[in-house]
């Protein structure tokens, strides 16, 4: 598997350096059993000679890439492998309206009576049209740094989630990441999942139009709908069968193309 999370044992090891960097959170260092996305991509673009090193963390925001706690590592990561990278992968923003505390602000303080998803969340100041705004922000912020540390050859794969479950489960008996925040609201267990799947659909919306800007070389995996109910291990995180299918049916057919698979 050509995959590398230990920059050190990359180079000491058999292939010595990057040729795709992967900026992430957890889907691409999830830890538990059946692994995470990145597990998979590296057998998928393992055949075609690629190397994957990740930077980030389980619980990276997107912001964190840019200009908080994983700033020095992808820049120096961008310093040493850039100019002979043929892609970096992005993996970032679930975090940023995941869990109770960033969940919450997107929501009405009170949605009981409304009928229907978008009703159920602020615009405005806080709301989530400017939490889109920030988002795109971000992801700008850091593909125009990839921009200017990499060859005009390199390609910059991005991805949205699939729609993840609000079921409440976690990791080890913990609180969920979604339902909580939901349930605060007053928000009517039919519109959980809708409510859910807005989120997704305008995150994936933001990550278009980015995209749409240089379509030869910025392109967005398209996660939506590709999971059953037996691919998630919990609110957030599919498991070992979900990364595959995502990793082999999604990713994919958007890598070979670009010679990556």
């Amino acid at each position: 598997m050509a995959v590398y999370w230990d920059e050190t044992k990359m180079q000491m090891g058999p292939h010595g350096t990057a040729t795709i960097l992967a900026f992430g959170d957890s889907w691409f260092w999830y830890p538990l059993p059946g692994g995470s996305l990145l597990n998979f991509l590296g057998d998928v673009v393992g055949a075609r000679g690629h190397v994957i090193l990740a930077k980030g963390m389980n619980g990276a925001e997107a912001q964190d890439y840019v200009e908080g706690k994983y700033r020095n590592a992808v820049r120096e990561s961008l310093r040493l492998y850039g100019p002979t990278l043929s892609a970096v992968f992005i993996s970032g923003g679930g975090n940023d309206f995941a869990g109770f505390n960033d969940l919450r602000p997107l929501l009405k303080s009170d949605c009981t009576g409304e009928t229907q998803a978008a009703q159920c969340f602020r615009n405005g100041k806080g709301g989530f049209d400017q939490f889109l705004v920030e988002m795109d922000e971000q992801y700008r912020a850091l593909i125009g740094l990839i921009y200017t540390r990499t060859s005009v050859d390199c390609h910059i794969v991005m991805h949205s989630y699939d729609y993840a479950p609000p079921t409440g489960k976690a990791l080890f008996g913990r609180e969920g990441w979604l339902r909580p925040a939901l349930v605060d609201a007053g928000v009517a267990p039919e519109l959980f999942k809708p409510c859910v799947d807005h989120l997704i659909d305008g995150f994936h919306g933001m990550l278009q139009n980015i995209a749409a800007g240089d379509p030869q070389h910025l392109h967005v995996v398209d996660s939506r709908g590709t999971l059953g109910p037996t691919d998630w291990a919990n609110e957030l995180h599919p498991n070992g069968r979900g990364f595959k299918k995502i990793a082999v049916e999604r990713w994919k057919p958007v890598l070979q193309p670009l010679s990556l698979a």
